[in-house]
């Protein structure tokens, strides 16, 4: 998702968007440990996406 979207949205949408990043990141990681996990750099695009929500989810609530 663009950050340019990201920042569109309300906070609650951004707290619903945080709640599926993760179910999908602890899906992946349960795949991982158990051999079955077809694309690596999943892993890596999701945290880097929860960082970023997390980030403008920030800057919503300093201002």
């Amino acid at each position: 998702m663009k950050v340019k979207e990201l920042r569109e949205m309300t906070t609650e949408e951004l707290e619903q968007q945080i709640r599926e990043t993760q179910k999908e990141l602890f899906n992946l990681r349960l795949q991982q440990v158990s051999g079955q996990l077809e694309n690596p750099a999943r892993v890596k695009e999701l945290r880097r996406s929860l960082a970023r929500i997390k980030t403008i989810q920030n800057e919503k609530v300093e201002r």
